[in-house]
């Protein structure tokens, strides 16, 4: 009978159709703490250890998820992920040994889903993970069962069909999480959301431990659709802002 494996974020991985995760990193024991972790999660790893070997791999393993280090011999994990989501659109976990806001923004740019800062516990990272996968079940199965329409707000066009937004008639690119995220606040326009309801909606977080993965995220959706569509309520949340009546 085939055996079904359930992980800490609640995902069913049937042994019979495994979740591809290739990690790119190039400290061996992070790697192979990396990898131990998520096999054990019922996933099936492969491994890089630089930016060549990692852009070869995705494009004949094919697999569902990246966990990416930004610093890499050979090219870096940011110009990685670019190349590989040129290829076809792929989950990013990017991981960064700074604390650096500016490399996390970059990482989102380029089309990074999240990001963590070393050092992490494994058991986060295997949590992230399983809601990063999730999340493009959702988004698969809202493809197949679209809702109707588009929502208008001003300038600001939200096509829940296709996963895409126009602001003053261009297309903007978001990220599966950039849409998700404004899909959320979008919902309840002008109402404030505070960090832990945008991770638990977005992020599928029953805690506030991620509250700086929000805030770098609205950061960078701020810069592809305007920083004047989000209004920040200090101590609060955040709120998408609507044209008056």
């Amino acid at each position: 009978m085939e055996q079904t494996h359930i992980g800490p974020g609640g995902v069913a991985a049937s042994a019979g159709a495994q979740r591809r995760v290739l990690i790119v990193e190039d400290d061996r024991t992070i790697t192979d703490a990396i990898a131990a972790r998520l096999r054990a999660e019922g996933f099936q790893v492969r491994t890089a250890g630089d930016g060549p070997a990692a852009v070869d791999t995705a494009e004949a393993w094919q697999p569902d998820l990246l966990v990416l280090d930004v610093m890499l011999p050979g090219f870096d994990g940011l110009e990685v992920c670019r190349r590989v989501q040129a290829q076809r659109p792929v989950p990013v976990l990017m991981l960064t040994a700074r604390d650096d806001e500016t490399d996390m923004l970059v990482g989102l740019g380029v089309g990074a889903d999240d990001y963590m800062t070393k050092p992490f516990s494994m058991r986060e990272l295997a949590a992230r993970v399983h809601v990063l996968l999730r999340r493009v079940e959702r988004a698969t199965l809202a493809a197949h069962t679209p809702r109707s329409g588009i929502l208008r707000l001003g300038e600001l066009e939200i096509d829940h069909a296709q996963r895409r937004v126009r602001v003053r008639g261009g297309d903007v690119h978001l990220t599966p999480t950039e849409f998700d995220l404004l899909v959320c606040l979008a919902n309840t326009p002008r109402a404030v959301l505070s960090r832990e309801q945008l991770l638990a909606e977005v992020w599928d977080w029953a805690d506030a431990s991620g509250t700086r993965t929000v805030d770098s995220h609205i950061k960078a959706l701020r810069r592809k659709i305007g920083a004047e569509r989000i209004r920040t309520v200090h101590g609060v949340g955040y709120a998408l802002e609507t044209p008056a009546a």
